[in-house]
């Protein structure tokens, strides 16, 4: 790795979820891991979140959380997503998860994107998630993160179906969106609410 190779000792992998759902934050998190030789051992099956199931990212959440030198999350609101826009939120998550890291990285790997204004070496890697182990953890991070707090919010609107679809726009979440209006947790700046339901909320 080249930021290794340069003398980097921390390096921070960071990535997102959430950023294409029509409801709920996006979460970010930020994951150093340490540069022992059985790191892939203890990582065997770590890809990019999306590529697992439920119950794999769950393992590799409690391993990475174990193992990694530091973890640190952060999340953009529906407030925020909507006054700012996606991606604004997604690097102020970002921003949060690295002011979590209870190790300051020396240097940042992101999945195809970049962080101008915090003032460390970066690289942005095309599919970072799938390549490099640090950004596949902290996909892993806040994946696990942010489906836990969609299916808290299940609870409060079950209809939506929150804990299936973690408010990405299934058929079946946009039939209650369509039946049931918009709930206070749904992005009023996504096309699929605005268009459909202006700025209507409901409470159920």
């Amino acid at each position: 790795m080249a930021l290794l190779s340069q003398g980097y000792s921390f390096v921070a992998g960071l990535d997102e979820a959430g950023r294409g759902s029509l409801a709920g934050p996006v979460v970010a998190a930020a994951v150093i891991l340490p540069l022992s030789d059985d790191c892939s051992t203890w990582l065997a099956g770590l890809r990019d979140s999306k590529l697992l199931t439920a119950q794999a990212r769950e393992r590799l959440y409690k391993v990475i959380m174990q193992h990694a030198l530091a973890v640190g999350m952060g999340s953009g609101s529906v407030e925020l997503i909507d006054e700012r826009n996606i991606l604004q939120a997604t690097k102020w998550a970002m921003r949060s998860a690295l002011a979590q890291l209870k190790i300051p990285p020396q240097a940042l790997l992101l999945d195809a994107m970049r962080l101008p204004e915090i003032e460390l070496p970066q690289r942005s890697i095309i599919k970072g998630d799938t390549l490099c182990l640090s950004i596949a953890a902290a996909s892993i991070i806040a994946k696990v993160t942010r489906d836990r707090i969609m299916i808290q919010l299940h609870d409060e609107y079950p209809v939506y179906g929150f804990a299936q679809n973690k408010g990405y726009g299934t058929e079946a979440h946009l039939l209650a969106l369509h039946r049931y209006g918009a709930t206070p947790h749904h992005r009023k700046s996504f096309a699929p609410v605005r268009e459909l339901f202006g700025l209507f909320n409901c409470s159920l």
